[in-house]
């Protein structure tokens, strides 16, 4: 199998300034350029509309789930998905909101066997649901969310978060996106000071 894209994604010059801004600023913010911004920019207004559903999904002020728990939530889905980009890259964003560098690789092996709070087992009890049965979903697994102070609007959230990344999944693995090789160290050791 071949490590290189299928889609080889465009450069920083040939997207429109509105999407090379926002590139510009998370290479800013992390250093590199995560290989998502790029691959998605060959077409801009799939690019725009899958950015802004990440961002109100992902971004999302209020609510009982922390960035942490948005993570966790993308990288146990990821892994059911068998998605190695989204596992490496959101399990790197999950070890630093968590300050847990075991945690991403627990719970993309087998979150029930992971070091993490029974609320976050509902919460992923209920992901994985979605991932992979969300015809089964009844009251009773609303009732396990209720249970660990989730309320439904936390839910939609699990749902929605669970929903996306199966569409992202599906794009980084057909079209054979790679993790930048930045994030399989991020968030294992403390940061340099």
């Amino acid at each position: 199998m071949s490590t290189a894209a299928r889609y080889p994604a465009p450069t920083l010059a040939e997207v429109p300034e509105d999407i090379r801004a926002r590139i510009l600023e998370v290479q800013e913010k992390a250093g590199f350029v995560p290989n998502v911004f790029l691959t998605l920019a060959r077409r801009p207004a799939e690019w725009r509309a899958f950015f802004a559903y990440h961002d109100a999904i992902m971004l999302k002020e209020g609510g009982n789930l922390s960035k942490g728990d948005r993570e966790m939530i993308v990288t146990v889905t990821s892994a059911a998905n068998k998605c190695l980009y989204c596992v490496v890259a959101h399990g790197a964003l999950l070890r630093i909101y968590e300050k847990k560098p075991l945690v991403a690789d627990q719970v993309a092996v087998n979150h029930l066997k992971a070091e993490i709070t029974p609320r976050q087992r509902a919460m992923l009890d209920f992901a994985m649901k979605v991932c992979l049965h969300s015809d089964e979903i009844a009251d009773a697994d609303f009732a396990a969310l209720n249970a660990h102070g989730l309320d439904d609007e936390d839910a939609w959230d699990i749902a929605a978060i669970t929903a996306f990344f199966g569409l992202s999944n599906r794009i980084a693995s057909f079209s054979s996106m790679m993790p930048n090789p930045e994030f399989y160290l991020m968030g294992r050791a403390p940061r340099q000071k």
